[in-house]
């Protein structure tokens, strides 16, 4: 079952923004819904291999604990658009737990983080976004690919970008009707400003928390056995 669930992974994560461009740009009836169903689902697999896991609750606690204080982070930064802390916690719980509970952490920080802001059709989309974050930050962190402060302040303003293109392209979807290039051009010219200063934002939080706490987290693993 898990090799099947890795397997899995990788296809289900490229499904999501393939399913929303097709059914976008073929003007698909009740896209947003569709595409609000197939977001909701890719997280059922992740959801799944950590329940079969069986995880103890020192296994647990790592990215409930990061997603509460991702979740907390952005509720403190409310006065501030684009301005939160959200992406760069989430990818330092992904280079130090691993991608499954990486993503997990996103996904749990997006909803919970939404019980202040509102629970919506935006909800799952912003769960798959922060979760695929968090997914690839463990997945390139695997490969040695983010040990340096430089990598981890580029990848974390592409995460931003990448976050902001994902939740653009649902907005499209949802109520850019009927499609046109030049309507989705307009949104995505509207969306960029926000997604360029969420970048800048990420790689400033991500300055000052990835090394001490990292170093914090991994005495944690070390003494605990995580």
């Amino acid at each position: 079952m898990n090799k099947i669930l890795n397997c899995l992974e990788p296809v289900i994560l490229l499904a999501v923004p393939a399913v929303l461009i097709l059914c976008t740009v073929m003007g698909t009836e009740y896209t947003a819904v569709l595409t609000l169903f197939v977001a909701a689902l890719s997280m059922v697999p992740f959801f799944l291999r950590f329940e079969r896991r069986k995880p103890r609750a020192r296994e647990m606690m790592p990215p409930v604990i990061l997603a509460a204080v991702a979740a907390a982070g952005r509720v403190l930064f409310a006065a501030f658009p684009s301005v939160k802390p959200v992406t760069a916690i989430v990818i330092i719980g992904g280079c130090c737990f691993g991608r499954q509970s990486g993503f997990l952490t996103g996904a749990l920080a997006a909803l919970a983080s939404n019980l202040f802001f509102g629970q919506g059709p935006w909800t799952p989309w912003q769960m798959y976004s922060w979760g695929v974050t968090g997914y690839l930050a463990g997945l390139l962190s695997d490969r040695g690919m983010l040990e340096r402060t430089w990598q981890m302040l580029g990848f974390g303003f592409c995460a931003a970008l990448l976050y902001g293109w994902i939740m653009d392209t649902w907005y499209i979807a949802g109520f850019v009707s009927p499609f046109t290039w030049t309507g989705a051009l307009a949104a995505y010219g509207a969306g960029l400003p926000f997604s360029l200063l969420h970048g800048l934002a990420t790689t400033g939080f991500l300055a000052l928390t990835t090394g001490p706490w990292k170093k914090k987290i991994r005495r944690i693993q070390s003494k605990y056995g995580i």
